[in-house]
């Protein structure tokens, strides 16, 4: 939550023109409002520098602009770039944000000139709900694409791996229960490209398939491969789709393993850019905290300037607890379902993470100690983390290992 003091001020500027951009593909509506709730723009405006530029000069004219957008990214690159150009602050109103205070407006329509209207209104009286835009930081940009970008791949990794072992599971099911985990493993994927599905390792013969195993994973290789055809002598009936199944099983391999590849090279690509970002050593600095987490901790939070306190990072991220009491019935404290899930999902992992680390495992002992089970340890221990990452990033200062205390 961004640290704005008093109503309409922000690191001592006063804003007089509250300007809302429901942002879109072609165009994006505009709605200027000045202090006292007037309409001073409220037009659709072409999605080019130009036209931008015109009305961000119109409400500049007028006094102080701050504009809000509804979505930072993508479609909503260009006029924060356009503003910042220009020296005008830019803030972002998010989706759910927006949704809810909508509501509080009369009106059930769904409309880009409401939606503006909600965005600028949001800006003038509520100031708390907006958050801070880094996209002025080249690093952090560089950053959201890539990790964007390695997002895409890990969903479409999962989606391929799931089809192979579906089709696997159709046609084979003592042959996908023996591969397993290993299903995506590369040379797994080396012995699908060459000899196909079941029945092309069954024709291939156990020496020609061991030699691909073992080639890909020396260790696990010969045992693998027994087991394999092991698991093929279990069944003698051809299942219907068999023969198509084995055209399909190698370019799903084939496609998976450029996947992986372009994962592997986009991991570089985004530890290079993260190096280049000056609160970097201090983030990696910390126990269960790598390269990924790292960089979707400064995607979403940057330097923590915008956030009050630990517990205001805590709540964003949806790990501070909730506070229910409704007479003699509902009393106590229950798990958040809000807060930004990218971060609290980076965060739970990076504890998980962490229970290498002898302090964090105490603490998470202690949890377990009291009668929590583990997710609610490990959710524990990533609010305890938080308070520590806060620190680390308003000081610019890298982890102490700390004493581990006895459950």
């Amino acid at each position: 939550m961004p640290r704005w003091p008093g109503r309409r001020r922000r690191c001592g500027l006063s804003y007089e023109i509250f300007c809302g951009l429901d942002v879109g593909k072609a165009t994006h509506h505009a709605t200027g409002l000045d202090a006292d709730g007037n309409r001073l723009v409220d037009r659709e405006v072409a999605n080019d520098e130009t036209a931008l530029r015109r009305v961000f000069t119109e409400l500049t004219e007028q006094g102080t602009v701050l504009v809000v957008v509804d979505q930072p990214s993508s479609i909503g690159a260009l006029p924060i770039a356009v503003a910042r150009a220009m020296g005008i602050e830019v803030a972002y109103l998010p989706g759910l944000a927006m949704r809810r205070i909508a509501d509080l407006h009369p009106g059930n329509a769904k409309t880009d000139a409401r939606d503006a209207y909600v965005i600028a209104d949001a800006a003038r009286t509520l100031p708390h709900t907006l958050r801070r835009v880094d996209l002025g930081d080249e690093s952090l940009a560089d950053l959201s694409v890539l990790v964007g970008h390695d997002d895409d791949l890990a969903e479409q990794t999962t989606a391929v791996s799931n089809r192979i072992r579906g089709l696997l599971l159709q046609i084979h099911p003592a042959f996908e229960r023996v591969l397993g985990e290993n299903a995506s493993h590369k040379a797994v994927l080396a012995t699908l490209v060459k000899f196909g599905g079941p029945t092309g390792i069954k024709a291939a013969g156990k020496a020609k398939v061991g030699r691909v195993l073992k080639a890909g994973a020396p260790r696990m290789g010969e045992k693998l491969t027994d087991q394999i055809f092991d698991a093929l002598a279990e069944q003698t009936v051809v299942v219907p789709g068999t023969a198509a199944a084995e055209k399909v099983l190698p370019r799903l391999a084939l496609q998976l393993l450029g996947l992986q590849e372009q994962r592997k090279q986009v991991a570089t690509e985004v530890e290079e850019a993260l190096d280049a970002h000056p609160l970097s050593r201090v983030l990696t600095s910390m126990p269960g905290v790598g390269v990924r987490t790292a960089a979707r901790i400064l995607i979403t939070v940057g330097d923590a300037s915008s956030f009050p306190t630990s517990g205001h990072l805590a709540a964003y991220a949806g790990l501070a607890p909730v506070t229910r009491r409704s007479g003699s019935s509902i009393r106590g404290e229950f798990p958040s379902r809000s807060g930004n899930k990218d971060l609290k999902n980076a965060l739970f992992l990076s504890a998980f993470a962490a229970l290498r680390d002898p302090a964090s495992r105490a603490y998470y002992d202690r949890k377990r100690a009291e009668g929590k089970k583990h997710n609610a340890a490990i959710i524990c221990l990533a609010r305890r983390r938080t308070d520590v990452l806060y620190a680390m990033l308003r000081n610019n200062q890298a982890y102490i290992p700390q004493t581990p205390q006895a459950a």
